[in-house]
């Protein structure tokens, strides 16, 4: 048992509500929910909670606050901040959502879907296409990532150069205040203005402010048409000149815009096998084109192949190397997808989630790989990420293993190089992935005193005792 820090009796009372599947409080049953997907954050719970559905969610979080013990809201445990796991004390309760796992309605002509916490993303983008509709947010962790975990983080993905970020995708949201009180907010209206938007407030607030139960997401519709290509580039720059030369010519159809360093497919081919590199030679940068349409017979391969023609013509693009197949297509998105999975076996770097003005991505990557040179000779920089939306994952190693531990120990002089560079550019420190834990301190350097302390009043009215998922963001 590990509910020795808990108050003499709640056990029981916690059972009492979940039932003995909901409640885990031995301490080996309970690792899969007390360390993060990098195996770089380890906590401890004082007991693991599975509610199964919003009212169960509502008695423990009032069950807890009246005995004033921390909350960890979790759902599928992806966070790459420490957000989402327990810290090392022993006092806090995990309230996993996973048992929480239903679409509770599907409104077509309406273009909503009203789903709960628990629900795995890909299991939502299934359940869309089965009613011919299109859920478009996609990451690489689609398969384990739930959606309450998604709108928490205001995730990104592949998609966010159309689509948006998950902010854009949710309509009305259910959430369980820190009190216990329920929101309701399940409203799936495009347009209510009735005084504050509550729903953005939960948003990208990690659990902070309340716990997200349920929500209302748009649906879109479902792309009958694609076009996909892997392009040869010399620099970012060419990038981004290529990325207005498709908008030019395709409009809102250019969907995916995804920027890889070739150190990004040395890696994947090495880790990941069965991966081949489309091009018989080997390039410096490299970008990931996908045109969608709803017409079935939309012409978009003869439209990418006209642009890519061009650009090649005028100088801007070294190849392409553009998927005649849906398999050729899977190819493609593989390499993208696998990239943090290579990494992670290849040893251990200093990840950043930058963004700045896409405008400014080719000087941020060029100053950025200039600063760390000088200070750190022999650093290797893994840079890929959503170039459409000014998102890079801006990763950094030795190439040797032996030096990645010593180097992974300077990651606070790393990070200081790299997040100047941010701040002179205009631009975050935390694209899509949040504070968490592991840049809880470093914000307080890179946003003002005024816009700290109001996000602080707004913890302190939704949380005044600081319960929920505490020591994250602030």
């Amino acid at each position: 048992m590990n509910d020795l820090s808990l108050p003499p009796g709640l056990i029981s009372r916690l059972k009492a509500i979940v039932g003995e599947r909901g409640l885990i409080t031995d301490a080996a049953e309970q690792a899969p929910f007390v360390v993060d997907w990098r195996d770089q954050y380890h906590g401890r719970a004082a007991a693991v909670v599975r509610p199964a559905n919003t009212g169960e969610v509502s008695r423990v979080v009032a069950l807890l606050a009246g005995e004033a013990i921390g909350m960890v809201p979790q759902g599928g445990n992806t966070s790459l901040c420490g957000a989402s796991v327990p810290d090392a004390s022993g006092t806090q309760v995990v309230i996993n959502l996973s048992r929480m796992n239903r679409v509770r309605a599907v409104d077509v002509d309406n273009n909503t879907m009203t789903v709960e916490a628990g629900c795995v993303l890909a299991n939502l983008q299934q359940e869309a296409d089965r009613y011919g509709r299109l859920f478009p947010l996609s990451l690489g962790s689609e398969g384990s990532c739930e959606i309450g975990g998604n709108l928490s983080t205001n995730a990104g993905g592949t998609a966010v150069l159309r689509y948006g970020n998950t902010r854009e995708l949710v309509l009305g949201l259910e959430v369980v205040l820190p009190d216990g009180r329920i929101w309701d907010g399940l409203r799936g209206l495009r347009k209510d203005n009735t005084g504050y938007d509550l729903k953005h407030l939960f948003v990208g607030a990690e659990g902070t402010l309340g716990i997200i139960t349920a929500a209302v997401v748009k649906l879109f519709a479902k792309p009958r048409s694609r076009a996909t290509a892997l392009v040869a580039l010399d620099c970012p720059a060419a990038a981004v000149a290529l990325l207005s030369v498709l908008r030019d010519a395709c409009g809102e159809r250019v969907t995916g815009y995804e920027l890889m360093a070739r150190v990004c497919l040395d890696l994947v081919m090495r880790h990941m096998p069965g991966t081949r590199d489309p091009f018989s030679e080997a390039h410096p940068w490299y970008v990931l084109v996908e045109l969608c349409d709803a017409a079935p017979d939309a012409g978009l391969d003869p439209m990418l192949a006209t642009a890519l023609e061009g650009a090649i013509e005028a100088g801007k693009v070294r190849d392409a190397a553009v998927a005649s197949s849906g398999a050729q297509r899977d190819a493609l998105w593989k390499i993208r997808e696998d990239i943090s999975e290579a990494q992670k076996l290849d040893g251990a770097s200093i990840k950043h989630d930058i963004s700045v003005p896409v405008s400014r991505v080719p000087e941020f990557i060029e100053r950025a790989d200039r600063a760390l040179a000088q200070a750190f000779p022999g650093v290797r920089i893994v840079a890929f990420g959503h170039v459409g939306d000014g998102n890079i994952h801006y990763n950094c190693s030795k190439a040797e293993r032996q030096e990645a531990g010593q180097f992974f120990a300077e990651a606070p002089q790393v990070n200081h190089v790299v997040y100047e560079v941010v701040r002179e550019l205009g631009g975050s420190i935390s694209a899509e992935h949040g504070l968490g834990v592991l840049k809880r301190e470093e914000i307080k350097g890179y946003k003002g005193a005024l816009e700290l302390e109001l996000m602080g009043a707004i913890k302190r009215a939704f949380d005044p005792s600081g319960l929920m998922n505490p020591g994250k963001v602030l």
